[in-house]
């Protein structure tokens, strides 16, 4: 059965146009409550939200969605993604569901759902909810409609959540931290967060108006951050994206750290203290091959799934993995979260700074990338990658990165496009690969 509306990270897309209606919100209400009931216990969903304009609409039509079929909702208000994956677990819920769309614009939303177990919901569930939005849904007697209220503690309880995830020896005292929350969801609990274990924090994207989310702030636009660090003589920065599952790092010179160097950080410092599981991490194809060739002089390996931290969840799952994630800054820490969080990601880059004693740019970048380049074509149908010719110079290719380098071609799942990625020791050689590829899709596409 294919999907309609769930992508790889739930439902996604601008709002007021199809599917981010609020028709269709009170419709997946509707609908995933009434798949997640089960038993005769009272049951609960919580709803969290960054601060995008469009979040009270959806949220409202959530809320009249699942009260519609019985279920009872508890409403957080501004909280990280990861927060709500949590609290949907330590709360007893049989769902929990946040509003945002992560990285994107404000004028985009979307809506992600977690299981009462608080990992994401599986392909099967998913596909189960999608086949209740085309039908007609049964709805609650007036007897039995749900209750919402608002939990006010919900931050409170993340960031005590937050802060027993870093190592109970240290303290961040003494280290002035620059702290960017791209005006989303974690605007108040990531600086209350570090302040609380010591840290002198200065604080930017922290003033929400619902259309500022990731707007020239956050992990996806760090100028801002390099810019304070090193204009505030910061020991280190810190770039959360609009719902705070994603971390990028800026080191004290104003260089940025992407997910590859981080990853790389924890997993030889877990390593080193015997705490890694399932021999190494997991990442994804698009993580560099100077990251493999770093992990592999340790004895540590490293698995590649495909581009989604679900998938990286995925696999960490079945082989009891708990390091993986993205180059773009999504880190999932199995220890500590059920999902991506980049305010603990951070915490533990932060127990290595402080361990060190070293500054964050002897710390922090542990091995040199190879040249990496990436370059989208666009095409107008057909499969272009089944052309006799695209599959012979991707062929040739390859052969001549063999041992060397790199090549990862795969078509984008939202939109017409066929992305090329190669790497290798040679710059030129990674460009020309790249450059030739890309010509013969395009040839093909014509």
């Amino acid at each position: 059965m294919s999907r309609q509306y769930f992508g790889t990270d739930g439902i996604r897309g601008r709002t007021n146009q199809w599917p981010m209606t609020p028709d269709l919100a009170m419709k997946v209400g509707m609908a995933a409550g009434t798949h997640f009931q089960r038993g005769s216990h009272r049951h609960r969903v919580v709803i969290g939200k960054d601060t995008r304009l469009s979040g009270y609409m959806v949220e409202n039509a959530l809320v009249a969605g699942f009260t519609a079929v019985g279920m009872d909702v508890v409403q957080f208000g501004p909280i990280p993604t990861p927060a709500v994956a949590l609290l949907a677990h330590s709360m007893r819920a049989d769902l929990g569901v946040m509003i945002s769309a992560s990285h994107n614009p404000f004028y985009d939303n979307g809506i992600k759902l977690f299981g009462p177990d608080g990992y994401k919901l599986s392909d099967e569930d998913e596909l189960k909810i999608e086949a209740l939005l085309d039908q007609t849904i049964e709805l609650a007697a007036s007897k039995d409609i749900g209750r919402a209220r608002r939990v006010e503690d919900a931050r409170g309880r993340y960031i005590h959540a937050v802060k027993s995830s870093f190592p109970a020896d240290l303290r961040l005292d003494g280290l002035k931290i620059v702290v960017d929350c791209a005006n989303g969801a974690a605007y108040q609990v990531a600086p209350s967060a570090l302040w609380e274990l010591g840290a002198t924090v200065v604080a930017i994207g922290v003033s929400p108006n619902g259309t500022n989310i990731n707007d020239s702030c956050g992990s996806t636009s760090p100028m801002l951050l390099q810019e304070t660090v090193v204009s505030s003589g910061a020991d280190i920065g810190i770039a959360l994206d609009g719902d705070a599952d994603r971390l990028i790092v800026v080191d004290e010179k104003g260089r940025l750290v992407d997910g590859d160097q981080i990853m790389a950080l924890i997993a030889a410092n877990f390593a080193a203290a015997g705490t890694l599981r399932g021999g190494g991490l997991v990442a994804t194809v698009m993580s560099n091959l100077g990251l493999e060739r770093f992990l592999a002089d340790k004895g540590i390996t490293l698995e590649r799934t495909k581009v989604g931290d679900r998938y990286v969840l995925e696999r960490m799952r079945e082989g009891g993995f708990n390091v993986g994630g993205e180059q773009s800054g999504h880190m999932i820490l199995s220890d500590y979260a059920t999902t991506g969080d980049g305010t603990v990601a951070a915490l533990q880059v932060l127990a290595a700074l402080v361990r060190s004693g070293k500054p964050a740019s002897e710390t922090l970048h542990k091995f040199d990338p190879v040249p990496q380049l990436l370059k989208n074509v666009r095409f107008a149908g057909g499969k272009p990658l089944e052309h006799e010719e695209v599959q012979r110079v991707i062929a040739q290719a390859e052969t001549e990165l063999a041992g060397v380098g790199r090549l990862v071609i795969r078509p984008s799942g939202t939109e017409p496009v066929i992305r090329v990625m190669a790497e290798g020791d040679s710059e030129d050689q990674v460009r020309d690969v790249v450059d030739r590829v890309c010509a013969a899709v395009e040839r093909a596409a014509a």
